[in-house]
């Protein structure tokens, strides 16, 4: 069970394929100028910056991609600076610590160049674990992907893992698309996560090589 903790402002990293949870940790390399003044404005605030993922969006009279911003998805978490080095071009290596998830309530009209939202942060589930078979079928569905891709994975180092460790750390750099680690994100629990994530690495391992695979 969730319960929304507060609303808060946020300032938010729309960045596809980045997913990030509470209690884990995801490294950025900030280029642009729009989101090297978001960290620099993180810096001096409260180091915290919201990520979430862009929706696909497509302009309905070509089919191309828009100019326009995309709508965000309406789930993201909120990262906290614990790391960060600045360069002497500008430029930022962060490593943010996810603190809290969060919905958004709307986006705020703002003249900052990065954007910024209303969002509801979510208290966190007590600690969660996963059954021995679906904590056994989840490290045999891994291997088989990982083999498949051809990843070089520390194993003994993976069985020592938590469960939520596990699950939400494979969720973050899983290489699936934009859809599916939405939905991962978005799982109610670790056990329902870990099953879609086995059902994710059986799609997308059958449809290794075919162009433009995505998860509707």
């Amino acid at each position: 069970m969730t319960r929304t903790l507060k609303t808060t402002r946020l300032s938010v990293f729309p960045l596809p394929g980045a997913l990030l949870f509470p209690g884990m940790h995801l490294p950025l390399h900030i280029f642009e100028p729009r989101y090297r003044a978001m960290v620099s404005d993180a810096m001096a605030r409260d180091r915290r910056i919201g990520m979430v993922q862009p929706r696909p969006q497509m302009s309905p009279n070509t089919g191309a991609a828009s100019d326009e911003p995309a709508p965000l998805f309406d789930l993201g978490c909120v990262g906290r600076i614990a790391e960060v080095e600045a360069m002497d071009d500008g430029r930022y290596n962060l490593v943010l610590e996810g603190v809290a998830l969060f919905r958004i309530v709307r986006e705020l009209d703002v003249t900052t160049q990065f954007r910024q939202v209303e969002a509801e942060l979510i208290e966190a589930a007590a600690d969660e674990t996963l059954s021995l078979g679906a904590r056994a079928a989840l490290e045999m569905e891994s291997r088989r992907f990982a083999e498949a891709q051809g990843y070089a994975v520390d194993w003994d180092a993976v069985a020592r893992l938590d469960d939520e460790a596990l699950v939400n750390g494979i969720a973050q750099i899983a290489p699936f698309d934009s859809a599916a680690k939405q939905a991962l994100l978005e799982a109610p629990g670790i056990e329902i996560r870990a099953d879609l994530i086995v059902q994710l690495m059986q799609f997308f391992g059958r449809h290794d090589g075919d162009e433009r695979v995505t998860l509707q």
